[in-house]
């Protein structure tokens, strides 16, 4: 009899590759070929690049060449917005044979499976395709997040924003939906697979449906999911803004099952730096809708990026952007050092920040997110929440989980771990959560 086949999968980046991978996974084992973890016991190595910043790029290729050094025999796929940008770089790295390497781009990961198991990948260098040509999402479809009781849902792809420090339009290109149809059928075997939290994703989500010929927007979109798929909770990813509805959060408060979680990208807290990076909006502007989220829904995380450093930022730009997130209500901060990621219009400027500055700007504000967070944990001590528990342990008999809003508890494992939400009680604080019992 035959070996199985098995294969290898490495994923850099972003939730929507997540979930991409995952569909990989699930098209694999449909044709009978085994996910190893095992990198050199794979027949077939599929690395799903990132390169959002010039350090991602970096670790991209490193993970290829690891692939391509510690495996000889096995057939090296490489996709994502890495290989879709830099296809020749790739082809030429030092110290590898290129005829090993086979280069897909965001344009094809729907075929990549099929063709990659047909034999019918070409390890021949071929032209980068244009994914601005693109007008239809991928149709990837996931069986499950093996091991997790959260799952993501890729409903968007593209982004046409095209903020001078980001580099994905170039990578993703335009603004593309998954058909309502095909939404619902998704979540429909997440369902069957016993998830019971969804993370609904995208690279630009709040511009989800502008381009079907049946018109939705997001909110319409997550208030049909929760109607129709009451047992399961929904979690919003990133969200722009000037996105942020009053619909949107109207819908928050009312259905039980979509999460009191904003997650919001700030970026600067100064009107000169946010013109630079060509966002839509004023510090103002912004003040105002985290002021009407935080009324509107009390309970709710609020999550904001915030990259320090961008060029041009002086010292007191820069203490615009802390003032203003000292004043906010806010849950969290996602913050990183500009990256000067080339091919975008920022890496050109001349007034680049030095290394060590822009350090010390991220240090005080991860420190502010500190002290952000555990204000907002505080509020809860003693407070009863819905938590969902991962499946995966800690240590000893510890287990994570994350209340509605987004709160990380721990709580000691249950004789049998609970698959469905279960409610606990917040206690005290610890190092980045809060321990909690389940009652």
């Amino acid at each position: 009899m035959q070996a199985m086949k098995k294969a290898y999968l490495s994923t850099l980046g972003c939730k929507v590759n997540q979930f991409e991978t995952a569909a990989f996974k699930s098209q694999l084992e449909q044709h009978g070929v085994m996910v190893t973890t095992d990198l050199e016991e794979a027949d077939f190595i599929i690395v799903n690049t990132c390169t959002v910043t010039a350090k991602a790029g970096g670790e991209s290729r490193r993970e290829v060449r690891k692939a391509l050094r510690k495996n000889e025999q096995a057939t090296v796929v490489v996709t994502g917005c890495h290989a879709q940008l830099e296809h020749d770089e790739l082809q030429q790295l030092p110290d590898i044979d290129p005829t090993r390497l086979v280069i897909a781009g965001n344009d094809a990961k729907d075929r990549l499976v099929a063709q990659m198991l047909a034999d019918q990948t070409s390890s021949t260098p071929q032209p980068a395709p244009e994914i601005t040509h693109i007008t239809e999402i991928a149709p990837l479809q996931v069986d499950k997040f093996e091991g997790r009781t959260r799952a993501y849902l890729r409903v968007q792809d593209g982004c046409e924003s095209f903020c001078s420090y980001c580099i994905v339009p170039y990578a993703r290109g335009r603004s593309r939906s998954l058909p309502i149809a095909e939404v619902e059928r998704q979540v429909a075997l997440y369902e069957q697979a016993g998830h019971r939290e969804i993370v609904v994703t995208g690279i630009h989500v709040g511009r989800y449906g502008l381009d079907l010929s049946e018109k939705c927007h997001i909110v319409g979109l997550l208030d049909r999911l929760c109607s129709r798929f009451s047992s399961i909770r929904f979690r919003l990813s990133s969200i722009e803004p000037l996105e942020i509805t009053n619909g949107l959060l109207s819908l928050m408060n009312g259905a039980d099952n979509l999460m009191p979680h904003l997650h919001i990208p700030l970026q600067s807290g100064d009107n000169e730096i946010l013109k630079r990076m060509n966002r839509r909006y004023t510090r103002e502007q912004f003040q105002e809708i985290i002021d009407k989220c935080r009324t509107a829904v009390p309970d709710a995380a609020i999550g904001i990026d915030v990259m320090a450093g961008f060029p041009g930022e002086t010292e007191d730009m820069f203490e615009n952007s802390r003032n203003l997130i000292e004043s906010t209500d806010c849950t969290y901060l996602h913050v990183f050092p500009f990256s000067k990621r080339p091919g975008t219009r920022a890496a050109e400027f001349d007034d680049q920040i030095d290394t060590a500055v822009k350090q010390r700007r991220v240090d005080i504000l991860r420190t502010l997110g500190r002290k952000k967070s555990r204000a907002f944990y505080r509020r809860f001590i003693n407070s009863r929440r819905e938590a969902l528990l991962e499946t995966e342990k800690l240590s000893g008999d510890t287990l994570k989980g994350f209340t509605d809003n987004y709160i990380p508890v721990m709580t000691s494992i249950p004789q049998q771990l609970p698959m469905e939400p279960v409610t606990v009680e917040l206690g005290e604080l610890s190092e980045n959560s809060v321990l909690a019992r389940i009652v």
